[in-house]
């Protein structure tokens, strides 16, 4: 199976402030890219699943 690319738009609480991030992941499947999203952020910035939200998740064209 094809990696496909994921643009991933959200929101972490960093010092008890929400902080808007956008990231682009190769992953299989949506799922698989907010997968990624979560273990990136939270590894990186030591944040918990409940303080990183996904807001949308869209197919990256032209590849």
């Amino acid at each position: 199976m094809e990696n496909q690319t994921f643009e991933i738009v959200g929101a972490c609480k960093i010092n008890n402030e929400w902080k808007p991030y956008r990231k682009v992941i190769c992953a299989p499947n949506e799922i698989q890219a907010k997968e990624r999203t979560f273990a990136d952020i939270g590894s990186k910035h030591r944040l918990k699943r409940s303080y990183i939200t996904i807001e949308s998740v869209n197919v990256v064209a032209g590849e």
